[in-house]
C-alpha cells in the first residue's frame, strides 16, 4: 500500500477543485456572454457573468494555494540541513501553475466588472449615414472652375 503524505493530498484536492470550478466558470461565462441567446435579458446575463467571474476567482485561488503549498514544502525541505532524502527544486510546472492561477483571477475580475457596464450605461447605437459623396475635392474644384453645368445624375443601370 502506497501512502501519500497529507500536503500532497491537499494539493491534489485543491487542484481538482480548481479544475472543476474552472469548468463551471467557463459554462457560466458562456451563458453570461451577450452574444449567446441563452440566459435571458442583459441584466440577467450580467449577473450570470459576474457569477462566472466569482467562480473563476475562486478557481484561481484554489490553484494558487495548491502551488504555493507545494512550493513551500519544496523550499523548506531544500534549505533544511537535516533533511537527507532527495531534494527537489522549483520547476516549470509550479511557475505555469502560478501564471495560470493569476490569469484565472484576472479573468474573473474582468467578468465581475462586466456587470457594471450592463447596469449603469445604456448601449449606444450607431447609425449608418451612407456615403457623403463620390466626387473627390479635386473633381469638385475642377468642375466648379471650368464647367458651370450641374452634375449629371446617373441611375444604377448607367454603370453596367
Amino acid at each position: 500500500l502506497f501512502l501519500i503524505t497529507g500536503y500532497i493530498q491537499a494539493c491534489r484536492g485543491l487542484m481538482i477543485s480548481a479544475v472543476c470550478l474552472g469548468f463551471f466558470g467557463a459554462v457560466f461565462g458562456l451563458v453570461g456572454m451577450k452574444c449567446t441567446k441563452v440566459g435571458g435579458s442583459d441584466q440577467t446575463k450580467g449577473k450570470i457573468a459576474c457569477l462566472a467571474g466569482l467562480i473563476f476567482i475562486l478557481s484561481g485561488l484554489c490553484s494558487m494555494t495548491s502551488c504555493s503549498l507545494y512550493a513551500n514544502r519544496i523550499t523548506s525541505e531544500f534549505f533544511d540541513p537535516t533533511f537527507v532524502a532527495q531534494k527537489y527544486e522549483l520547476g516549470a510546472a509550479l511557475f505555469i501553475g502560478w501564471a495560470g492561477a493569476s490569469l484565472c483571477i484576472i479573468g474573473g475580475i474582468i467578468f465581475c466588472f462586466s456587470i457594471t457596464e450592463n447596469s449603469n450605461s445604456p448601449r449606444r447605437g450607431y447609425a449608418y449615414n451612407g456615403a457623403t459623396s463620390v466626387m473627390s475635392s479635386r473633381t469638385k474644384v475642377h468642375n466648379s472652375v471650368t464647367d458651370k453645368t450641374p452634375p449629371k445624375h446617373f441611375d444604377k443601370n448607367a454603370y453596367v
